[in-house]
């Protein structure tokens, strides 16, 4: 039997605005609804940003609180991921929320181009960030934008800092970043195992990549795939998602074209090494 897929939803991120797509999840109650529904459909992680009341990223660790209490009142075994990427955050806030001990959380090993900025991850801000997940006993996911984040990882390794297993991220489509390029994915993915062959992968496309790079990492036995309105806010270039859920519903039957099935929220944590 096939092992089944961690389907993990980035509900909200830091650059789509209701003004993009109206069913984009901006309050800590719109974020808890869209979650639960994007659980019931088959996500078994969920990945939050927080926003401002003017939709702005916002690192504030009562905001952040507030998702995760209401996703574990509502999703039952539920992986909560924090984000503490940089787009609109000041470098020394982002890891305040780190003290509320979600499950998961991202952690970037490097800095990268982005569209209109520096998306900036000095050497000692990665550090810390490793350093405080380590503290509150929260696992990181590995966000990796260019080939060189992946040595940045094993460097985090060497130093104790995080364990021979990471759970590693391909972020493929950033304009200014790593394209969407299929033997792009090829080369990363023959790095990650040669220099942490212990590691779990999944890969993001963005936008219309979104799907394109979910069925390249199906195709190559990826652990987890990730979909949601911070990455892709429509279906097609003409419709705009209806919800987090939707784009979780094409997931599954992407997964079930594969061969395989969305995994449990129990499956998943075994999967990523999170404790039941």
């Amino acid at each position: 039997m096939s092992k089944p897929v961690v389907i993990a939803v980035a509900i909200t991120g830091s650059v789509p605005r209701k003004a993009d797509n109206p069913a984009l999840p901006v309050t800590a109650a719109e974020q808890i609804e869209s979650t639960q529904e994007a659980f019931e459909a088959g996500a078994s992680l969920a990945h939050i940003h927080v926003r401002n009341d003017d939709e702005s990223p916002s690192s504030d660790p009562d905001r952040f609180a507030a998702v995760q209490e209401g996703l574990r009142r509502h999703c039952p075994g539920l992986i909560v991921q924090f984000s503490t990427g940089g787009r609109g955050r000041d470098p020394s806030a982002r890891g305040l929320p780190l003290k509320h001990r979600p499950d998961m959380a991202s952690l970037s090993t490097g800095s990268v181009n982005f569209p209109t900025i520096v998306y900036e991850n000095h050497a000692g801000l990665v550090t810390d960030l490793a350093a405080r997940m380590r503290e509150f006993g929260v696992r990181p996911e590995i966000e990796i934008f260019d080939l060189s984040h992946l040595h940045g990882a094993k460097r985090l390794v060497e130093a104790g800092l995080i364990d021979e297993r990471p759970h590693v991220q391909f972020v493929l489509g950033v304009q200014n970043a790593m394209p969407a390029e299929e033997p792009l994915l090829d080369i990363l993915l023959g790095e990650l195992r040669r220099i942490l062959p212990r590691a779990t992968w999944t890969a993001a496309g963005i936008g219309r990549q979104q799907a394109v790079v979910m069925d390249w990492a199906l195709a190559r036995g990826a652990d987890a795939v990730r979909t949601g309105l911070e990455d892709n806010i429509r279906i097609t270039k003409d419709r705009l998602a209806a919800s987090n859920a939707e784009l979780v519903g094409l997931a599954v039957e992407a997964i079930a074209r594969h061969g395989r099935r969305p995994a449990t929220p129990a499956e998943a944590r075994a999967a990523l090494a999170l404790p039941a």
